[in-house]
């Protein structure tokens, strides 16, 4: 399916937030998700399905001193 990502076209194999982290390669990092302007909990980032053009950002922390 096509998604927005930050702005940029995507293609997802899966159809879940955990398939497009996984898929991003940000799995096991602190994120934040909001899916066409809802910020959706990670409790429900596995069953959170995503549909063809939704619109998603996804901000990563990034430890720092």
């Amino acid at each position: 399916m096509k998604l927005t990502v930050n702005g940029d076209t995507l293609s997802l194999d899966g159809n879940t937030i955990a398939d497009l982290v996984t898929q991003m390669e940000l799995a096991g990092r602190r994120l934040a998700v909001e899916v066409n302007r809802e910020i959706i909990p990670k409790s429900q980032h596995a069953d959170f399905a995503l549909n063809e053009d939704d619109v998603v950002e996804i901000v990563h922390a990034i430890g720092g001193g």
